[in-house]
This record gives C-alpha cells, sequence and structure tokens, in this order.
C-alpha cells in the first residue's frame, strides 16, 4: 500500500513515499481503507520533538491520528461493524500504532464509530480528536442547561467544537479570540464573542456574569493562560484544560474553590485503557453532528498524500482556520 513515512525527527523532518505491506485484520480490529485525515497540534509536536515526546512512534513512521474511511475487512470478535461500513475514529499515528497516512490503516473497533451520515468524510477527518476532548472535557465540569460557560479559544479546533456542544447541552456559551474572523466564527456558532485583546477580564466577567464569574470554563488555550480562567470563574466553577504543561501558583484556585479537570485524550491509545469509551463518545458526536447541532470548521486548504509536509507546516503557521485535512 502507498504511504507517507516520516523518516527524521526535528529540524531535519522529511516525510518520504513508501511501499508498506497492508495491513491484515486482527482480532478485535478493522482495516480501514482511509479516505481522509486531520492534522492536530500533537501531530506537528511528534514531528517537531521525537523521541524526545514519550508518545512519539519509532522511525521511519506513518503518523496521523485522525481518520474517515471505510472498512475493508473485519477481525474476529468485531460484531459492530461490517465490510462496508463508513467509519471514523483516532486510533494511530503514535507509539507502536501506525497511523492513518496511508491507504488503509488497523484499527481497533473499540476506537472508532460509523461516521455521521449528514457530512463528508473530510468533515469526519477533522472530528475524532478534538470532539472527543471537548466532549470528554464538558462532560467532566457536569456542564447542563442554564450554566455560563466560557470557552477559551472558541475559534480553534478543540474550541470550536466545545462552543457547539456547550449550546447542544443549553449552556449560555461565551469564548474568546481575537481578530475579526475569529470573533465571526464565534459568533456564527451562536456563541457570544469575547475579544481577550481588547477586553480585560475583569470588564467581560462583570458585563456578561454580573461579577459572579462563570460557571463552566473550558480553557484550550493552557498555559499562562490558565490564570485567567482561574480569574474569570465563579465561586466552585468547574475548569476544563487540555494543555496543562505548567507550573503554576493554584493559590487562586483554592480560594475561589475551583475544580480542575486536565484532559489528555491520549491516554487510551497508549494505555490499552478505557478505549471503549472513545468509540461511545463518537458515536454519539455522530448523532449531534446528524441532529444539525454541531458541524466541523475546515481550513480551505487542500492537500492530499504527496503533501503532507505541507499541511504540517500550514496548521504550526498559525495561518489554518480550522482543521486542516489530507486527502488519502
Amino acid at each position: 500500500m502507498k504511504a507517507m513515512t516520516l523518516t527524521a525527527y526535528g529540524e531535519t523532518a522529511k516525510f518520504e513515499a513508501a511501499d508498506l505491506p497492508k495491513p491484515e485484520p486482527i482480532s478485535g480490529h478493522v482495516v480501514v481503507r482511509i479516505a481522509a485525515s486531520s492534522v492536530n497540534t500533537v501531530d506537528t509536536m511528534i514531528r517537531a520533538m521525537g523521541r524526545d515526546l514519550p508518545l512519539s512512534p519509532a522511525l521511519p513512521a506513518v503518523l496521523g491520528m485522525d481518520f474517515a474511511g471505510v472498512i475493508e475487512a473485519v477481525g474476529e470478535g468485531v460484531s459492530a461493524f461490517a465490510v462496508g461500513d463508513e467509519v471514523y475514529g483516532c486510533a494511530g499515528g503514535l507509539a507502536d500504532l501506525q497511523g492513518a497516512l496511508a491507504e488503509f490503516m488497523l484499527a481497533d473497533a473499540r476506537l472508532i464509530a460509523h461516521k455521521p451520515k449528514s457530512i463528508s468524510m473530510r468533515e469526519a477527518a477533522a472530528m475524532p480528536l478534538v470532539g472527543i476532548t471537548a466532549y470528554e472535557g464538558l462532560e467532566r465540569t457536569g456542564v447542563r442547561a442554564g450554566q455560563k460557560v466560557l470557552v477559551q479559544g472558541g475559534a480553534g479546533g478543540v474550541g470550536h467544537l466545545a462552543v457547539q456542544l456547550a449550546k447542544h447541552f443549553g449552556a449560555e456559551v461565551y469564548a474568546t479570540g481575537t481578530g475579526h474572523t475569529q470573533m465571526g466564527v464565534i459568533q456564527g456558532y451562536g456563541a457570544t464573542p469575547i475579544d481577550f485583546a481588547a477586553e480585560k477580564i475583569v470588564d467581560y466577567v462583570a458585563k456578561y456574569t454580573d461579577g459572579a464569574g462563570f460557571d463552566v470554563i473550558f480553557d484550550t488555550v493552557g498555559g499562562a493562560n490558565m490564570t485567567n480562567s482561574f480569574e474569570a470563574a465563579a465561586l466552585n466553577a468547574n475548569i476544563a484544560s487540555t494543555v496543562g504543561l505548567l507550573e503554576i501558583d493554584l493559590s487562586p484556585a483554592h480560594f475561589k474553590g475551583l475544580s480542575l479537570h486536565i484532559v489528555f485524550m491520549l491516554l487510551p491509545m497508549l494505555s490499552n485503557l478505557g478505549r471503549e469509551n472513545h468509540g461511545t463518545i463518537l458515536a454519539e458526536l455522530a448523532k449531534i453532528v446528524d441532529q444539525g447541532a454541531l458541524k466541523p470548521l475546515l481550513d480551505e486548504a487542500v492537500y492530499g498524500l504527496g503533501n503532507v509536509a505541507g499541511a504540517y507546516d500550514h496548521l504550526t503557521s498559525g495561518k489554518a482556520i480550522g482543521k486542516v485535512v489530507i486527502d488519502v
């Protein structure tokens, strides 16, 4: 089968075309003919950091975690899927799991679900990692109807889906961003946009919550921004974050009685623990998509398997608006 393999990490990182053996189905797994794969920040981190990142695969490696495609073969013990089913998932591209930048991929059946019927393969391929992350983060916070939810980075990969899901769950949603394009994306999903570059936290907390703070905050920015989330939170609020790699003074969180939830979506793939949860969430996301309440935003640029490096570069440039998708 045709594939793109990463043959070097770091500054000399390079993707090269390769002809690899087509995977064979094994117990509990399916073989998927890949239609499309999307690029996530963690993919670009693997390319840049290599084995300094514990989840990076040995070289040469086939990256690509997210995918959508059609089942080609079914292994023993798999009853929920059949040959010809359209599916999507996040099931490889790290550690010892082959990724989706190839014509075929072996995927654990617990990590996939039937593709939403109302969207394209490209759109479906854009959803798994960010969709599961957004769903899990909101689930951890116990978000419910009537709450005021703030999504930090509401136009980003995880953020734009978290905004839509919070709306679907009945919350009153606000989201930070900056610039005309990001503000338009946030407003287009029915949330109130907040320009973090122009508005002080104390001012928008006063404006939108009468100074009480937000009940739930989903911080997709993380890092130093975590202290901003603490400041914007209400007493006893819940904060979910996807970026907790920092040392931070938790005193503000202590005096507000905040609950902090760190979402590391890759754990089931890395630990082989709780993989069925991802399949369950993807199935639920597909229902929400087909109800018309959730739609991924795709960057306008089109990339094929021969220009994987270009797709990765586009995401790292910061110029992408929405998910970057590679047609396989």
